[in-house]
C-alpha cells in the first residue's frame, strides 16, 4: 500500500506537466514483459506480436476485430478455393521489403516453408497440427497452398505467417526484415525497442512516425508512466489502477488462465486426482478481487464467442469435502496424491499473477494437495510449458495465459489437446478424432463437433485446471485517439493509432 500511495500521491503534481513529445508523432508504449525474441515465426507470442506483427511485418490477410469487417487483404488482394479444395492467393503488386527487394510469390512460400521448418522451432506450427499443407508457387503474383485434409478457413490460419523475404535464413533473425510500414532502428535489450516509418511503405502512411517499447513488470508503474506523460499508451494495466474514465479502457480479453496438467505424470494420472483440483478451486472468490469484474469462470481453453462454444458445459463448482474425499479414495487405492505438485508461473504474466496463484496453492492445500510455488522467466518457462517436455518431470500444474482471438477453436485445440500437440497433456483417441474431423467440417457439423469436444475434455476428461477468461484494462495519453480491442494483448498495429 506504501508503494502505490507514494505512485498515486505524485500524480497529481505530475498530470499537470506538459511532456517534451506531447505535440510529437511518435508515440511510447510501455509494455509488461521484455522481449526476448524479434523472429517474424515467433510473433504468435503476444511479447512479440505486439511490437512485430502488422508494424515490421505483415501478413497475407488480418482479421478486423476493430471494425468487425472480418477477414481483410493485406498483401494478398484476394484469395478464392479452387475445385481440388485448395486456396489460390492472389497477391499485391508493387510491394518492398524494407531493404528495398521487391514483395513476390516466392517470399510467401519460403515465409511458410521458414515458419514450419523443425531446425528452427517457431510458434507456429503448432496451429497447423493434424494436417499437411503445401505452397506452390503459381507466378510472381499467385501462389496456392494445398491442404490435407483440406481447410474451410485455411485463409484464417494463414493470418499467423509473417511474410519475409526469400533470402532470410533459416534461423532466427536479430534484426527482422518486413513489407510493414516501420523498421527496426534501435534494440536495447531490457531497455527499449525503437521502430521508425519507411518513407517507401506500399500502404498509407499511418500518422505515427515511430514508436519507443519500454518494459516495466509493475502494474502500477505502467499506469503512471502514462499518466504523467512519460508513456502514452499501457496495453494491460491492473483493474485497481484502472481509475480514470478519460483514459482507461476495459475491454473482452481474449485470454484465457489456466493450469495444464500433464496426464502421464502421477497422480495427474488418475482422473479422479485431476477433478480433486479442479473442486479445491473457488474461482467465484477471485472475481472483483484479485480477477477484476466482468471476468468469466473458463470451461474452455477459448472465450465464449468462439465457434462451437457449448453453452450447455457448466463451470466446476467449489466443494473442498469432495476434493478431499476424491483424494482419499485415490489414496487408499495407492494413488500418490502426497507427490508435492509444483504450481508453475511465469514472471510478470497478467496483472496480480502472483496473487492469484498463491491464492491457487492455499486452496489446493486445504483440499489436502501438497503444492509448492515457483515462477520463471519466459525462456525458462517455455521449456516448461511446451514439448519436449523435461525428463524425470515431477507433477507440475503450468499456469498460462492462452489467447484464441480469431473465433475458432482450430487456433487452439489441436497444440494444446491432440496426442502429439506440443502442449498437450493428454493423449485421447476420441479427441484426436475430434479434432481431425472438426477441422475438416465447415458449417453446422463443424460447430457440432466442437461443441461435442468442447463437453468431452471438460466433463469426461477433466483436461485441465481451467480458471478464467480474462477481462483488460489499457491506459491511453489523452492526444491520442485509440482504444483496445480483443486482439490488443496480441498485436498492437501502430497504423490504428491517430492524433486527436
Amino acid at each position: 500500500m506504501i508503494r502505490r500511495s507514494l505512485i498515486w500521491g505524485t500524480l497529481a503534481a505530475a498530470t499537470m506537466l506538459t511532456p517534451a513529445f506531447a505535440q510529437d508523432s511518435t508515440v511510447r508504449i510501455v509494455l509488461n514483459e521484455e522481449v526476448d525474441l524479434l523472429e517474424p515465426c515467433m510473433s504468435t507470442r503476444s511479447n512479440i506480436g505486439r511490437v512485430t506483427l502488422q508494424n515490421i511485418n505483415e501478413t497475407l490477410a488480418f482479421l478486423d476485430l476493430r471494425q468487425g469487417g472480418g477477414l481483410q487483404p493485406k498483401l494478398a488482394e484476394s484469395w478464392e478455393q479452387l475445385e481440388d479444395g485448395s486456396w489460390r492467393f492472389h497477391l499485391r503488386q508493387g510491394v518492398t521489403f524494407s531493404d528495398g527487394t521487391g514483395f513476390d510469390a516466392r517470399d510467401v512460400k519460403h515465409s511458410f516453408d521458414r515458419a514450419m521448418d523443425p531446425s528452427i522451432t517457431c510458434e507456429v506450427p503448432r496451429y497447423f497440427g493434424g494436417m499437411t499443407i503445401e505452397a506452390e508457387v503459381v507466378d510472381d503474383h499467385t501462389i496456392d497452398f494445398k491442404a490435407d485434409p483440406q481447410q474451410p478457413i485455411l485463409p484464417l490460419l494463414l493470418t499467423l505467417i509473417s511474410i519475409v523475404p526469400e533470402e532470410t535464413p533459416v534461423e532466427f533473425v536479430r534484426e527482422p526484415i518486413g513489407t510493414g510500414p516501420y523498421t527496426l532502428t534501435e534494440w536495447t535489450p531490457g531497455q527499449r525497442i525503437v521502430l521508425s516509418q519507411r518513407d517507401d511503405y506500399w500502404g498509407e502512411t499511418p500518422a505515427v512516425t515511430g514508436a519507443t517499447y519500454l518494459f516495466r513488470a509493475d502494474p502500477a508503474v505502467r499506469a503512471a508512466m502514462v499518466a504523467t506523460g512519460e508513456a502514452d499508451i499501457s496495453p494491460s494495466i491492473a483493474a485497481l489502477d484502472a481509475t480514470n474514465p478519460a483514459t482507461d479502457f476495459s475491454y473482452l480479453d481474449s485470454e484465457t488462465v489456466y493450469g495444464r496438467l500433464d496426464h502421464s505424470v502421477a497422480p495427474f494420472d488418475d482422473l479422479r486426482v485431476r477433478k480433486a483440483l479442479n473442486l479445491a478451486i473457488d474461482r467465484e472468490a477471485f472475481i472483483g478481487t484479485l480477477v477484476p469484474e466482468g471476468a468469466l469462470l473458463a470451461s474452455a481453453v477459448y472465450p465464449p464467442p468462439t465457434l462451437g462454444w457449448n453453452e450447455a458445459v457448466e463451470v466446476w463448482p467449489y466443494d473442498p469435502e469432495e476434493a478431499a474425499r476424491l483424494l482419499e479414495e485415490a489414496r487408499a487405492d495407492g494413488v500418490a496424491v502426497d507427490t508435492p505438485i509444483t504450481l508453475i508461473g511465469r514472471t510478470a504474466n497478467f496483472p496480480n499473477n502472483v496473487e492469484i496463484l498463491e491464492a491457487v496453492q492455499q486452496m489446493l492445500q486445504e483440499a489436502g494437495f501438497t503444492v509448492q510455488l515457483q515462477f520463471y522467466e519466459v525462456a525458462e518457462f517455455e521449456d516448461l510449458y511446451s514439448k519436449p517436455y523435461p525428463e524425470g518431470r515431477g507433477p507440475m500444474v503450468v499456469v498460462a495465459m492462452h489467447d484464441n482471438s480469431r473465433g475458432d477453436p482450430s487456433f487452439s485445440m489441436y497444440f494444446k489437446y491432440a496426442s502429439d500437440g506440443r502442449q498437450s497433456g493428454i493423449s485421447d483417441p476420441k479427441v484426436d478424432d475430434l479434432i481431425n474431423r472438426a477441422q475438416a467440417a465447415t458449417g453446422d457439423e463443424r460447430e457440432a463437433l466442437w461443441k461435442e469436444l468442447h463437453a468431452y475434455l471438460h466433463d469426461d476428461v477433466v483436461a485441465d485446471l481451467l480458471l478464467f477468461h480474462m477481462v483488460g484494462f489499457s491506459r491511453v495519453n489523452e492526444r491520442l485517439d485509440w482504444t483496445p480491442t480483443m486482439a490488443t494483448n496480441s498485436q498492437l498495429p501502430l497504423a490504428d493509432i491517430a492524433f486527436k
